[in-house]
């Protein structure tokens, strides 16, 4: 095996380790804590609550967008670190370990574009867009797994600072 495609699937592993290892915040606990606000009675009719104001329904879909986002990221550094993984019993070139991990940036940026349509703060759309704009050119790198090591190692801390309501 060529010493390029152990690297490959080494740095693709323990990038996606990394990011599993520090992992992504969890919003709706941090909301709860910061406000002490409880979540609603999942048993409290509809009609007991007030309607709520559009800046309460704009947090509650930050901190729900801004979930799915972490969920989303945590997903694709799993499915990184198993294709990793059971590219060593496939026996898999260089070549073929890269874009396999091509394509598995380029289906999570477009996962991560999608919440960024859902999200209804403007400046949590961006940051969200702008995360999947940094992914899917990790996608187009000429060495996604260096690119992995340098560039998608940074996004999780950046999104647990920046996405919140």
């Amino acid at each position: 095996m060529s010493r390029s495609v152990v690297y490959a699937r080494r740095a693709a592993a323990t990038v996606a380790l990394g990011v599993l290892a520090v992992g992504c915040q969890d919003t709706a606990r941090e909301e709860t804590a910061r406000t002490g606000a409880a979540p609603a009675s999942p048993t409290a009719p509809a009609s007991a609550a007030p309607s709520p104001s559009p800046v309460a329904t704009t947090a509650a879909n930050t901190v729900e967008v801004c979930r799915e986002v972490d969920q989303l990221i945590l997903a694709g550094s799993r499915r990184i670190a198993t294709d990793s993984a059971a590219s060593v019993t496939r026996d898999l070139t260089g070549e073929q370990v890269a874009d396999q991990l091509r394509r598995n940036l380029a289906g999570l940026a477009d996962d991560v574009r999608a919440q960024a349509r859902r999200a209804a703060d403007p400046e949590i759309r961006a940051l969200i867009q702008e995360t999947a704009d940094r992914i899917d050119a990790g996608s187009r790198a000429s060495r996604p797994a260096a690119w992995m090591d340098s560039t998608f190692t940074a996004i999780p801390p950046k999104l647990t600072r920046e996405c919140r309501a």
